[in-house]
């Protein structure tokens, strides 16, 4: 991941995520909530 700051600064760090629930899967299959929520209204 990349930290940019209003200077200029750029910070690259190391992340970690975490899938706890069955409804967590289904967003990151869609690449996040917003186009989960969008897909399944059309």
């Amino acid at each position: 991941c990349e930290i940019k700051y209003v200077d200029g600064t750029i910070k690259k760090i190391k992340l970690l995520c975490r899938i706890d629930t069955a409804n967590e899967v289904e967003y990151y299959k869609h690449g996040g909530i917003l186009q989960y929520v969008l897909r399944n209204m059309i």
